[in-house]
C-alpha cells in the first residue's frame, strides 16, 4: 500500500485543490485512490471541507478527521504516540479498499507551533512519501524556494528517500492564457517549458530543488475564473440579508462594480457575471438590474447598501427579474465598506460548491506530470476503468477522431456553450443549425466566448437543396412538398446532412423528445447491415467501475432474437470504450430456479447470443444481485464466469431497464452518460431535456468516437 502525504508550506497554498487534483490524476490512470485527513485544524463542529468534497467528487467513503480539541488535548498531555496510533487506525480503515492513499497534512500557521514536527511524525507513522504543496511566483524564484526549504528540512532534505517533489499551486506571473479550464484531465495544458525555466531559476539559489530526486511535479497557474465565489458565499462576509436568493448558488461573481454616478454613464457595467453594488435608495439601479436580467443578461447579483430595503411597490416592478433568479441582497454596510469586505473573501472552495470543486480538480490534475505519477506508482497497480478514466479517455479519443458533429438545436444556450467548449478543446468540429444572430445574442447575454472556427449555418439558406435528395432517399414514401415541410424541422435537416456524409454525427434532444431525434434517423439513416434493430445503452459511472446498461430507452418489449442482438451491440459498444465486457442477461430468476415466459425469453436470448458470438463472456438468466454482487453470484451461480462480476447488464424490456437505470442514477447519485444509440448506419444520439452542459459535451464526444469506429470498420 502506497501512501502520499501532502505537506503545505503555509496557509492559502491550495492544499484542498492539490489533494483533489492528485486523486483525480490517479483515477485517470486507473488507480483507485483513497483520501485521509487525519487531523482537523478547525475548532468547529462543521464537516471537514476537503473530506466532504472528496466524498462528493469521488462518490467514495472515508473517515472523519480527529477533532482539533482532541488533537490539542493529547498533544498538551504528551500523548503524541497515542495520537499517531489513532491516525494509523484511520488509515487502515480505508487502506483495504484502495490502491493508494492521499493524506492531507497539517497547515503551518501562527497558532499551531506543533504542525511541522507532527507532519514529520505522521509521515513516519504511515510510512508515507512526502509531496510538498506551495504557491509560487515566477518572478520570485528564490523566495518561492525558501518557503519549500523551510518545511523540507523537517523531512531530511531534498535527497531523503521520503520526499518525492513539490507541486506549485496558484502560480503568479504566468501569461493569462495559461489558465485554460479543461473539460476533463488534459495533459496538453502542462507548462513544460515554464517548469524547466522556473526550475533553472530556482536552482541558482537552491541547487537540490528541481533535481531528479526532488522534482517540480507541476506548475498550476492562478486562475481568476476558478477563484470566483458564488453570490451565496458573500452574504456572511458583508453581513447581508436576502431580498431574493434566486440563483445565488449557481451565479458566480466574475467582477463587481460600484454604481455611484448617473445611471446612463454606468450601463456598460451591466454584463454577465457582474455583481452590482449600489446604495439602496438608488431605485434606478434596481430597475436597470431588473431590465438587464429580463433581457437575458445573467448578472451575478445586486447588493443594496445602507438605508432600508426598497419598499414592496418598487419590488413589484422587479418581479420579472426575481422570477428569472436575480439574487438581491441588502447590507447595512456602506457601499465602500461592502467593497472592502468583498476584497477579503477567501479563495478556498466552500464545502457545498461542488461545481467549482470539479473544475478545480480537473484543472490541477492537468498540470501534474504523468511521467512522475508513473514513476511513483512503479506499475504496481492493476488498471481499471474508473469513471474518471472513462471520461478522460472519452475526451482524448474524440480529440483524436477529429469528427464533424451537427447540433440541430443550434440556438439553445446549453448547446451553444457545449459547442464552444468542444470546438475550443478540439473534441469535435461542431456545426450549429441556427440563425447566426440568434446564437450571437445568446452568447453575449450569457458571456459565452464563441471560437472563431465554430460553424453556424442558417437553416433557411440550405434547406431547399435537401428536399430532392430526401425524396430520393424515401422513394415512394415522401413527396417534394412533404419533404420541404419536414425539413422545416432542424433535426430532419441535420439528419439529411448526416445521410449525405456532410457531417459525421448528430446530437439532439436538449429541447426535442427522443422520438423527434430518433424518428428521422430510422427513416433516413437506417440500421447497419449486420443489425436488424436500433437499441441504446447508458454508461453508468459508479464509484468503482463503469457499468453498461441496455436497452433503457428504445425497445419496449424485444423478443429473444432482438434481446440477443441488443446484448451483442452493447458488448461491442463496451469494448469500443475500453470496457472488457462481462454480459449478464437480467431476469427475475437466476439459472433454472424460476419458470415462465419472461424467464424463457431471457434464456433463449442468452443461447442465441452465445451461438452468434462465442467470443463473448455472457450468461443468463441472472438476477441483478447475482450478476453484480460477488458473494451472491458465488451462491446462486457458482459455475458462472459472469455472476458477481458483470459490467454489461441487458434488461429484458424497456420497463425494467428504464426503471432500473433511473433508480440507480437517482438513489445512488450516479452519473449516467447516454443514451447512446447503437445499430444505426451512422451515429445519432439523444440528450435528456434536463441535460447539463457537461452532459452535452460528453455526448458529442461519444458521437465522435462512434463515427470514428464506424469509419474504420
Amino acid at each position: 500500500m502506497k501512501t502520499i502525504l501532502l505537506v503545505p508550506t503555509g496557509e492559502g497554498v491550495g492544499l484542498t485543490s492539490a489533494c483533489l487534483g492528485l486523486i483525480y490524476a490517479l483515477e485517470c490512470q486507473g488507480i483507485k485512490a483513497g483520501f485521509l485527513k487525519p487531523f482537523s485544524q478547525e475548532n468547529t463542529i462543521d464537516p471537514d471541507r476537503t473530506t466532504a468534497l472528496y466524498r462528493h467528487l469521488s462518490q467514495q467513503e472515508t473517515v472523519e478527521p480527529i477533532a482539533y480539541s482532541t488533537l490539542s488535548k493529547q498533544l498538551n498531555n504528551g500523548e503524541t504516540d497515542e495520537l499517531l496510533e489513532e491516525a494509523v487506525s484511520l488509515h487502515r480503515k480505508i487502506a483495504k479498499k484502495h490502491d493508494i492513499i492521499i493524506v492531507e497534512g497539517l497547515v503551518p500557521n501562527s497558532r499551531d507551533a506543533f504542525v511541522s514536527e507532527l507532519n514529520a511524525s505522521l509521515a513516519q507513522a504511515l510510512d508515507a512519501k512526502v509531496l510538498f504543496i506551495s504557491n509560487a511566483d515566477i518572478n520570485k524564484p528564490c523566495q518561492t524556494a525558501d518557503k519549500v526549504e523551510a518545511q523540507l528540512r523537517h523531512f531530511g532534505g531534498a535527497f531523503s528517500s521520503r520526499t518525492i517533489g513539490v507541486l506549485f499551486m496558484r502560480t503568479r506571473g504566468l501569461p493569462e492564457n495559461c489558465a485554460q479550464i479543461p473539460v476533463t484531465m488534459d495533459p496538453e495544458l502542462r507548462l513544460v517549458d515554464e517548469i524547466k525555466q522556473f526550475t533553472t531559476d530556482i536552482q541558482k539559489s537552491h541547487a537540490q530543488m528541481g533535481s531528479a530526486a526532488f522534482p517540480v511535479v507541476g506548475l498550476v497557474p492562478f486562475s481568476d475564473t476558478l477563484s470566483v465565489p458564488r453570490v451565496s458565499d458573500l452574504a456572511t462576509q458583508i453581513q447581508a440579508t436576502w431580498i431574493n436568493e434566486g440563483k445565488a448558488k449557481s451565479r458566480r461573481v466574475l467582477h463587481s462594480s460600484l454604481i455611484a454616478s448617473n445611471i446612463e454613464h454606468e450601463l456598460h457595467k451591466f454584463v454577465a457575471g457582474e455583481l452590482i453594488i449600489s446604495a439602496s435608495d438608488r431605485i434606478d439601479v434596481l430597475l436597470a438590474s431588473s431590465l438587464a436580467t429580463s433581457n437575458g443578461i445573467p448578472l451575478a447579483g445586486l447588493v443594496l447598501t445602507e438605508h432600508h430595503e426598497p419598499n414592496h411597490l418598487v419590488m413589484d416592478f422587479c418581479q420579472s427579474a426575481i422570477k428569472n433568479g436575480l439574487p438581491i441582497l441588502h447590507t447595512p454596510l456602506s457601499t465602500f465598506e461592502t467593497a472592502q469586505h468583498l476584497t477579503n473573501l477567501s479563495n478556498e472552495i466552500p464545502v457545498d460548491d461542488t461545481a467549482r470543486a470539479e473544475q478545480v480538480t480537473r484543472f490541477v490534475s492537468s498540470h501534474i506530470d504523468p511521467d512522475w505519477l508513473t514513476h511513483i506508482l512503479n506499475g504496481d497497480y492493476k488498471p481499471r476503468l474508473s469513471p474518471s478514466a472513462f471520461r478522460h479517455e472519452l475526451v482524448q479519443k474524440s480529440i483524436a477522431a477529429k469528427k464533424r458533429i451537427v447540433l440541430p438545436e443550434g440556438d439553445e444556450p446549453r448547446t451553444i456553450q457545449a459547442a464552444a467548449i468542444c470546438q475550443s478543446r478540439g473534441i469535435a468540429h461542431c456545426i450549429l443549425l441556427a440563425k447566426p444572430e440568434a446564437v450571437l445574442e445568446v452568447a453575449k447575454a450569457r458571456g459565452i466566448e464563441l471560437p472563431h472556427d465554430l460553424e453556424i449555418i442558417d437553416p433557411d439558406l440550405i434547406r431547399d437543396q435537401y428536399a430532392p435528395k430526401m425524396v430520393e432517399l424515401r422513394k415512394g414514401k415522401t413527396t417534394l412538398e412533404q419533404a420541404n415541410e419536414q425539413l422545416q424541422d432542424t433535426v430532419v435537416l441535420g439528419t439529411m446532412m448526416l445521410a449525405l456524409d456532410q457531417v459525421d454525427g448528430l446530437v439532439s434532444g436538449a429541447v426535442h423528445t427522443t422520438a423527434n431525434t430518433v424518428r428521422p434517423a430510422f427513416q433516413l439513416i437506417k440500421t447497419a447491415p449486420e443489425y436488424s434493430l436500433v437499441s441504446s445503452i447508458f454508461f453508468m459511472l459508479l464509484p468503482d467501475e463503469v457499468y453498461v446498461y441496455g436497452d433503457c430507452a428504445i425497445n419496449p418489449d424485444p423478443d429473444a432474437a432482438q434481446l440477443a442482438e441488443i446484448a451483442i451491440q452493447s458488448a461491442d459498444s463496451a469494448k469500443a470504450f475500453g470496457i472488457d465486457p462481462r454480459i449478464a442477461m437480467i431476469s427475475y430468476s437466476t439459472g433454472t430456479s424460476g419458470a415462465g415466459a419472461d424467464v424463457e425469453k431471457v434464456a433463449e436470448a442468452t443461447r442465441i447470443a452465445k451461438e452468434r458470438r462465442p467470443d463473448l463472456l455472457i450468461d443468463g438468466p441472472l438476477q441483478y444481485d447475482a450478476a453484480s454482487v460477488e458473494s451472491v453470484g458465488k451462491s446462486k451461480a457458482p459455475d458462472s464466469k459472469v455472476a458477481g462480476q458483470a459490467n454489461v447488464f441487458i434488461f429484458p424490456d424497456l420497463n425494467t431497464g428504464n426503471t432500473t437505470y433511473k433508480a440507480v442514477q437517482r438513489s445512488a447519485n450516479v452519473v449516467s452518460v447516454g443514451p447512446m444509440l447503437q445499430g444505426l448506419n451512422k451515429p445519432v444520439n439523444d440528450l435528456s431535456r434536463g441535460a447539463l452542459v457537461d452532459d452535452i459535451v460528453f455526448t458529442i464526444a461519444l458521437t465522435a468516437i462512434q463515427a470514428e469506429q464506424q469509419a474504420t470498420q
